[in-house]
């Protein structure tokens, strides 16, 4: 079955544009309800969302559809995605929801799924869902409608969850710490956090109006971050997405630290204490060649999964690992959490640097990256330019070229009518040229 609203991370579009719309999202909120109404039981459902203006007709439209078949509604307001998934598990509800369009501007809007084990719903989960949406809903008898309310803890909650992840012998006090909440989902949970653990805090993107979360601000956008870091003279500086699941790190030069040295600093910790599980961390196909080699100079292998956080999360659950994620930020830490989680992540890298005594430009560069280029080719949305023979024979060319000298990643964007040309290698211009003649066969198959 050909998913209709669900792509690689839940359902995400222009606002007011399908699938993007009210109407929508009371279908969707009846369908999935629907879904998990198991048992005799009250049932439940958590809500939180981002800082967009369009959260409000979002949120009050998916209560619509819960409480119209029966379940109860727990409104939490605007909310990290990973304190969403926590609170699920927490409250015991039956289904968490996030409305978010993470990275995105503000113009767009999302709808994130958890199940009652604080996990994202499975393919097999998302697809009975869509085939509920094409049915009439079962709505429910007038006394059974479900009640609306919201808890005014939540904020309190998250905070002490997170900081819980913090070794308890170790205090933040005389780091100066710059964090970029992106106008978003954590724009008050996060320098709350930092400032109970003792640290100096210099908060920006704390501002949200409705209009202006990611806006050159947060993990996409970190110049703001790189020079207030420098000019306000801090250790570090930490910028999370507009729903928080995913962070880039400053070093104190200015200079940004992706999320493939963060797992490389993460799990060689964890390794060197013993608490390193499955001897290994699962990251997706983009991230960087040495990340495998430095994991791999410490006897611990790099598993690899198709792009997507819920991806690497499924490697990490059937292979028993605690690390993973991906080059972008989403670090997921399964001893502390069910998703990635920006803030958590990046408590356990100023944890590392408390211990190591050591400046982040030093502890933070635990590799030299190889040269990696990637570029997007766009196309028409009709038509398949990866099944065309000069496409395919360009791609066959340069993994000839690359063998054992780097690696060669294309693939088809789930979200948008994108080709993503990726090369990586020792040698930069031949990644370049590569990519390139990749990239042109593609615009001439388009």
């Amino acid at each position: 079955m050909t998913r209709k609203f669900f792509g690689t991370d839940g359902i995400r579009g222009t606002t007011n544009i399908e699938p993007m719309t009210a109407e929508t999202a009371l279908r969707v909120g009846q369908a999935a309800g629907a879904h998990f109404l198991r048992g005799d039981h009250r049932h439940r459902v958590v809500i939180g969302k981002d800082t967009r203006l369009s959260g409000y007709m979002m949120e009050s439209a998916m209560v619509a559809g819960f409480t119209s078949v029966g379940m109860d509604v727990v409104l939490l307001g605007p909310m990290p995605t990973p304190a969403v998934a926590m609170l699920t598990r927490s409250m015991r509800a039956d289904l968490g929801v996030m409305i978010s369009a993470s990275h995105n501007p503000f113009a767009d809007n999302g709808i994130k799924l958890f199940g009652p084990d604080g996990y994202k719903l499975s393919d097999e989960a998302e697809r009975a869902i869509e085939r509920r949406l094409e049915k009439e809903p079962k709505l429910a008898k007038s006394e059974l409608i479900g009640r609306a309310r919201r808890i005014d803890d939540a904020r309190g909650r998250y905070v002490q969850f997170a900081k819980d992840t913090f070794p308890e012998h170790l205090r933040l006090d005389g780091l100066k710490v710059v964090i970029d909440c992106a106008n978003g989902a954590a724009y008050h949970v996060a320098p709350d956090a930092l400032w109970e653990l003792g640290a100096e805090v210099v908060p920006i993107g704390v501002t949200p109006n409705g209009l202006n979360i990611n806006d050159d601000c947060g993990s996409t956008r970190p110049q703001l971050l790189q020079e207030t870091v420098v000019a306000s003279g801090a250790d570090i500086g930490i910028a999370l997405d507009g729903d928080a699941d995913r962070l880039i790190v400053v070093d104190e030069k200015g200079e940004i630290v992706d999320g493939d040295q963060l797992m490389a600093l993460i799990a060689l910790g964890l390794q060197a204490r013993g608490e390193l599980k499955g001897d290994a961390v699962v990251a997706t196909v983009m991230s960087n060649l040495g990340l495998e080699r430095k994991l791999g100079e410490a006897g611990l292998t790099l598993k690899r999964t198709k792009v997507g956080d819920r991806y690497v999360l499924e490697e990490m659950r059937s292979s028993g690992c605690n690390v993973g994620g991906e080059q972008s930020g989403h670090i997921i830490l399964a001893d502390h959490a069910t998703t990635g989680d920006g803030l958590v992540a990046g408590l356990q890298v100023l944890a590392a640097l408390v211990e190591a005594k050591r400046p982040a430009s030093e502890l933070l560069r635990q590799f030299e990256p190889l040269p990696q280029l990637l570029k997007n080719v766009r196309f028409n949305g009709g038509a398949e330019p990866l099944e065309a023979d000069i496409v395919r024979k360009r791609i066959a060319a340069a993994e000839a070229e690359l063998e054992g000298r780097g690696r060669l990643v294309i693939r088809k964007s789930g979200t948008e009518p994108l080709i993503r040309v990726m090369a990586e290698g020792d040698d930069p211009a031949l990644v370049e040229r590569l990519v390139d003649d990749i990239c042109e066969a593609v615009r001439t198959a388009a």
